[in-house]
């Protein structure tokens, strides 16, 4: 029986564990993909349609997005050492576990449906130290 190598890390598991991806969450998920011997990143970006078997290890979400006006979802499994890394972009509210009905709605009528999505700010201390920074030149120029 072979075994898979690639074991992800205890800290990884525990990280995956605690990401909090839901449904309505726009995602970029960075895969990991072997070719003529060489590993690259690959990034796919798209909308999280539904999150199964919550932080078991069987744990799956599925992304959704539109490339040449047709749509390709992807299954991705929440723990498998190909996923490098999965930013969360964009926060929705939305009213369902499962949002399988985007399927069949038009980009500009999802986007009405979703008006309320909040940006999330990567970086929070960017700000900070630019207003710090400005404070401190009018308290040399004063």
């Amino acid at each position: 029986m072979a075994s898979n190598t690639n074991i992800i890390s205890p800290i990884a598991i525990e990280d995956r564990k605690n990401l909090d991806i839901r449904p309505g969450d726009t995602v970029r998920v960075w895969q990991k993909i072997q070719e003529k011997g060489k590993t690259r990143l690959q990034a796919f970006e798209g909308l999280v349609l539904a999150r199964k078997h919550g932080t078991e290890a069987g744990a799956t979400f599925t992304v959704r997005k539109v490339i040449d006006s047709v749509g390709v979802e992807k299954i991705f499994p929440l723990y498998t050492p190909m996923i490098d890394k999965i930013e969360l972009l964009r926060r929705s509210k939305v009213r369902r576990a499962k949002l399988y009905f985007v399927r069949e709605k038009a980009a500009k009528e999802i986007r009405r449906q979703m008006r309320r999505m909040l940006a999330i700010d990567k970086d929070q201390n960017t700000d900070t130290k630019h207003d710090a920074k400005a404070t401190a030149e009018v308290a040399v120029e004063a």
